[in-house]
């Protein structure tokens, strides 16, 4: 595995997916607290995040008081 291919260590969990976790954190998102300035809708515009994710990620925020930007 090259070094560019080592995937980036987030706080997500597995239950989104191995592209969404890697395409979150290739736009810069790898902490929850992070994805409170952002909407779902602008999430989804990645490409490899799906509704699923978007509900995985919005149950975790809720677990830890927080909510996507303007939610």
């Amino acid at each position: 595995m090259a070094a560019t291919d080592a995937p980036v260590p987030t706080e997500f969990p597995h239950g989104i997916g191995k592209t969404a976790r890697r395409e979150l954190a290739v736009n810069g998102y790898t902490r929850y607290d992070q994805l409170t300035e952002v909407t779902s809708a602008d999430l989804l515009k990645i490409h490899g995040v799906g509704p699923k994710a978007i509900r995985i990620l919005e149950q975790e925020l809720e677990a830890r008081g927080l909510s996507f930007s303007g939610s």
